[in-house]
């Protein structure tokens, strides 16, 4: 962890700095000794930041990889951030220091205002693995975080598809929107034009508020092990991140966010009969509104029909879907995609114009005292994010909601 490499580094020169003012503070030069700790010392903090830089240029990848923008100097804070550090701090007096601190000053003017509990990064919880745990597998004797066997999660997809993040909001969001033009037309000689103008709408965002509420034990957090800040971070970051995914896709608009499959505006289409001109016919219809499409959705059970229809009945003839794709475009799984009156879904779009609205950090707040975790020695950890979705053009997608 690159806030690992750092400590280091700082304890390097922390020595570094002793050798020196010793020594003047003896008014002499430094010993022979001296010299070679000193030289020691210095190829080491040396070999640290160039540890530190791959960390730093490994990290901003993995964001990249996502499809988030990178802010250098953000990434290298948010990367000396450790969580587990942050629900420590409001399980003393609530005082932080350090990149945390620094971390807290800058969420604060971000948001305009301060945290009930503490701010802590987006990023914290996005670098996550791709299994997860719960505290009740740390037991005394030979851990191994390693080999930990974590529940089978369903895979969160949307952000990923490439869904346009707005982060850093304050009050509600209005966007204008273009929705008719003006026109040219020919006439004859001495015959007017025709009339014509531009007509604009809006489409917005409000703060919408997600949150999970979990007791973590007193062995969890007096764990010294990097290992356990990665599970801790772990469970809670698919709780979050679950139920950010799973409103983007199915939301129902009433305290959630409204979803994509709840949208009036999308286009449908029907793979009721799964043959190649159908798959054709779902593509044509995104193209005939000048879009793009850049993935499609689904869940199992329709990959796999997907998967073992082929595209013709003549000799050689290939499947639908083969390696990962259907009419050259990727084909995304997750069981997030649900069922409608019992038939299978799926759908096609450009899902870069999702957009994804975001109220600040994660908040986070620690609660020593409440009184059934008090009991047990635990403490009661509450995490909130606050966030909404929208869609730019929802003709964008076309959904067939007919297979059997």
């Amino acid at each position: 962890m690159p806030h690992r490499i750092k400590e280091q580094r700082a304890q390097a020169v922390a020595e570094l700095r002793k050798l020196v003012e010793t020594a003047q503070t003896e008014k002499r030069s430094l010993t022979g000794d001296e010299v070679a700790k000193f030289e020691a010392l210095k190829t080491k903090i040396a070999d640290l930041e160039a540890d530190e830089s791959r960390a730093l240029f490994l990290a901003e990848a993995e964001r990249r990889q996502q499809g988030q923008p990178v802010d250098r100097q953000s990434a290298a804070l948010e990367s000396r951030i450790n969580l587990l550090d942050a629900i420590r701090s409001q399980m003393r007096d609530g005082r932080v220091d350090g990149a945390l601190a620094e971390f807290q000053q800058e969420a604060t003017r971000s948001n305009g205002r301060a945290a009930e509990g503490i701010y802590v990064p987006m990023s914290v919880f996005e670098s996550r693995a791709q299994t997860t745990t719960t505290a009740a597998g740390i037991v005394p004797g030979d851990f191994r975080a390693d080999q930990f066997i974590g529940p089978l999660r369903n895979s969160l997809l949307m952000r990923k598809l490439g869904a346009r993040v707005l982060s850093g909001l304050r009050g509600d969001l209005t966007i204008p929107k273009y929705k008719s033009g003006m026109s040219a037309g020919w006439v004859s000689e001495n015959e007017a034009l025709p009339e014509s103008g531009m007509s604009f709408e809006d489409i917005g965002m409000k703060p919408r508020h997600v949150g999970a509420l979990t007791e973590m034990s007193r062995q969890l957090l007096q764990q010294s092990d990097p290992s356990i800040e990665q599970l801790v971070r772990d469970d809670l970051a698919y709780v979050m991140a679950e139920a950010l995914d799973r409103a983007m896709l199915i939301g129902d608009g009433v305290k959630e966010p409204l979803g994509l499959l709840n949208r009036p505006g999308l286009q449908s289409g029907t793979l009721a009969v799964p043959t190649w001109d159908a798959v054709l016919t779902l593509v044509q219809k995104l193209e005939d509104v000048n879009v793009s499409a850049n993935s499609w959705l689904t869940l199992p059970t329709v990959a796999t029909k997907l998967r073992g229809t082929l595209k013709s009945e003549t000799a050689g003839s290939t499947y639908l879907a083969t390696g990962g794709q259907m009419a050259d475009l990727p084909l995304n799984v997750t069981k997030q995609v649900p069922l409608k009156a019992g038939k299978g879904q799926i759908i096609l779009g450009d899902f870069s114009q999702m957009l994804l609205g975001l109220w600040g950090e994660v908040d986070l707040l620690v609660n020593p005292y409440a009184e059934t975790a008090y009991k047990r020695g635990g403490v009661m950890v509450r995490a909130m994010m606050t966030a909404d979705v929208n869609v730019r053009h929802e003709e964008a997608f076309v959904v067939a909601s007919d297979i059997a």
